[in-house]
């Protein structure tokens, strides 16, 4: 049965300023500390954390909403794209993202740390750094 989860945090910055990092190369690779190749289109890929993540967008909403088709190097050549949903929500004058992880293999139990370990935790202090 695939595995989902549901996490989030709140981050010093606009929805639209981590959504337009999120879908930057440059923009990504500084929040997350690591290499990203980025498209801000539908329907093209990306990659992330020197491609051990890869992908391809769904669905953008503009500053709102991001749908992607997502998997990892430990995905098998026969598993299918999990698919990740990320919500930005003004949250005083910081923003609240909420990332919804679902259709993942049963192996995917590890990815909910990896947010936050990996995206959220830079994240927090990227953002931060830019209010200094």
């Amino acid at each position: 049965m695939p595995l989902e989860f549901t996490i989030g945090c709140v981050i010093d910055a606009s929805p639209l300023d981590v959504y337009k990092a999120w879908l930057s190369s440059t923009g990504h690779s500084r929040m997350t500390g690591s290499k990203a190749k980025v498209s801000a289109k539908e329907g093209e890929t990306f990659s992330a954390w020197d491609g051990y993540i890869e992908g391809r967008n769904l669905t953008l909403e503009r500053g709102t909403r991001i749908v992607q088709a997502w998997r990892t190097a430990h995905f098998a050549a026969a598993e299918p794209d999990s698919r990740l949903e990320v919500i930005f929500k003004p949250y005083g004058e910081r923003m609240r993202i909420t990332l919804h992880h679902s259709a993942l293999p049963p192996h995917g139990v590890q990815y909910k740390t990896g947010w936050v370990t990996h995206y959220f935790k830079p994240m927090k202090v990227y953002f931060s750094s830019l209010e200094a």
